[in-house]
């Protein structure tokens, strides 16, 4: 997967033309902190602040349409709903926002294609995340929304979430990664007590290459409103797999390719909350493994260099990617959280009891890595089994 052919896909792993649009904006109370701190505006509290996050699921979308498409099966489209929210969720959480959080949803759809049943089955799956986060003790509010019949410029459809809250300002999280912290990871993969099934580890990143690179081209022929039709063709559907395909997992269950693409972003939020909540001054960072994948944490670090020596192993999900797409492994790493999707850098004598915590949610942690002096400004070393790869 080179530079080329995700500029040709239209997309981009780095967003440097965005980070450059958005360069001279006010960052906000805590500048280094994960997601954008604002002043109380909504109360006038001059001890509290107020945190506006706004995300997507991508082109998570299309490949929920496809899957539809093919087989009718509704039941893709609440993890869609699921994917935009916890991208908000989650980025928050890095800044020690945990509950209480207010949700308001945007949806664009070509009503042509997409029938008021699929618009049903988002709300519903937004519910349902609601319902069952609170079970866990997150409270979260539905604010309602804004649903349109966009046509003209949405192929098929497009869900999005902004969410909202208040929070004091002494509990605001700011990354303070230092020499002789270690690295957990959090799995994304696997699956959490309160998930109904298993997870691949996908979360809505990297769905562009993941989408083409593995998925046949006779879904262009079927499907084309599923792409730009301004694409070349040599970047369209270019892998081998079926949609319904299965794919083995462990010696006791099979996932269709599509499904396990599709697998909910997974939310960290019950688990972060306890850990913020019991051991908040113990966490000196956390980090969402989002957009630049194992390269994520470069923004949120200075003058230390951070050695992941000991990933988890690359889940079914991604390895099936790579083999489809003979992406070299240090794209992929660039790109995919490649197993886990949350870091939390602490010393060493704190490991276990916040690992102790995640696997109470059956969620997989351990340490991935440390943290070393560096003179030499921020950088990032992942040492796998598929090579040793150095990051700036």
């Amino acid at each position: 997967m080179s530079d080329l052919k995700y500029d040709q896909r239209g997309v981009s792993a780095s967003k440097d033309e965005v980070h450059a649009a958005i360069k001279h904006l006010d960052k906000g109370l805590f500048p280094d902190a994960f997601c954008k701190i604002l002043p109380d505006v909504a109360a006038g509290n001059a001890s509290w602040c107020n945190l506006l996050h706004a995300d997507t699921a991508g082109t998570k979308t299309s490949l929920a349409y496809l899957y539809w498409r093919e087989t009718g099966d509704l039941s893709v489209w609440p993890g869609v709903a699921q994917d935009a929210i916890v991208m908000n969720l989650d980025d928050m959480a890095c800044v020690g926002c945990t509950n209480d959080i207010v949700l308001s949803s945007t949806i664009g759809r070509n009503k042509k294609l997409i029938p008021g049943e699929v618009i049903a089955a988002v709300i519903k799956g937004t519910s349902d995340f609601v319902d069952n986060m609170r079970q866990y003790g997150v409270n979260l509010h539905l604010a309602g929304g804004e649903t349109a019949d966009v046509g003209d410029i949405v192929r098929t459809i497009d869900v999005g979430f902004t969410a909202f809250a208040r929070m004091k300002r002494r509990d605001v999280m700011t990354p303070d990664i230092r020499p002789g912290d270690v690295v957990i990871g959090l799995a994304s993969f696997g699956q959490s007590t309160y998930e109904t099934a298993y997870n691949g580890g996908m979360g809505s990143n990297g769905l562009t290459a993941a989408r083409h690179d593995v998925l046949s081209k006779i879904y262009a022929e079927k499907y084309p409103e599923s792409f730009d039709p301004n694409l070349p063709p040599e970047v369209v559907y270019t892998g081998q797999r079926l949609l319904t395909e299965k794919i083995k997992i462990d010696s006791q269950q099979d996932v269709t390719v599509g499904k396990l693409i599709l697998s909910p972003t997974r939310t960290y939020l019950p688990v972060l909350q306890e850990m913020v909540s019991e051991h908040r001054k113990k966490i000196h960072a956390l980090i969402h493994v989002t957009g630049g994948g194992q390269t994520k944490v470069l923004k949120f670090a200075k003058d230390v260099h951070i050695v992941k020596d000991n990933l988890f192993d690359v889940p079914p999900l991604f390895q099936m990617i790579q083999q489809s797409s003979h992406t070299p492994w240090r794209e992929m790493y660039q790109v995919f959280n490649m197993g886990h999707r949350m870091e939390i850098y602490t010393p060493a004598r704190h490991a276990d009891n916040l690992m102790a915590i995640a696997e109470k949610y059956g969620i997989e942690a351990r340490v991935i890595g440390r943290v070393r002096r560096s003179s030499n400004g921020v950088k990032v070393t992942v040492k796998s089994p598929n090579g040793k790869f150095d990051f700036q």
